[in-house]
C-alpha cells in the first residue's frame, strides 16, 4: 500500500497507527489505491458520538501505556497509579 500512495513503509504504518494525520489528499490517494469512495471512510460516523474528552484521555494513556519500552516500564506505571489511586 505505501508504494501505490508514494510514501515509505515507516510513514504508512505512522498512518496506520495514528502516530500521524492523514491529509485530505493523502486520503483521496489512499482511497483512489483501495478503489473506494473517500466517502467509505467516513461511512458511519454520523452514527457515532465523538468521545467524551475524559474518554479520549483514557484513550491516549492506553495507547501511550502500550509503547513503553519494555513489561518493567508497564508494571511500574502501572503501581504508580494504584499507589495514586489509594485514599
Amino acid at each position: 500500500m505505501a508504494g501505490r500512495i508514494g510514501v515509505t513503509y515507516q510513514q504508512a504504518h505512522k498512518y496506520e497507527v495514528g502516530d500521524n494525520r492523514v491529509s485530505a489528499g493523502r486520503l483521496y490517494q489512499l482511497a483512489q489505491a483501495l478503489g473506494v469512495e473517500p466517502a467509505y471512510f467516513f461511512e458511519g460516523l454520523a452514527a457515532e458520538r465523538p468521545a467524551e474528552p475524559r474518554q479520549r484521555v483514557m484513550l491516549e494513556l492506553a495507547r501511550d501505556f502500550t509503547h513503553l519500552p519494555s513489561r518493567r516500564h508497564q508494571e511500574a506505571v502501572a503501581e504508580l497509579a494504584r499507589a495514586l489511586n489509594k485514599p
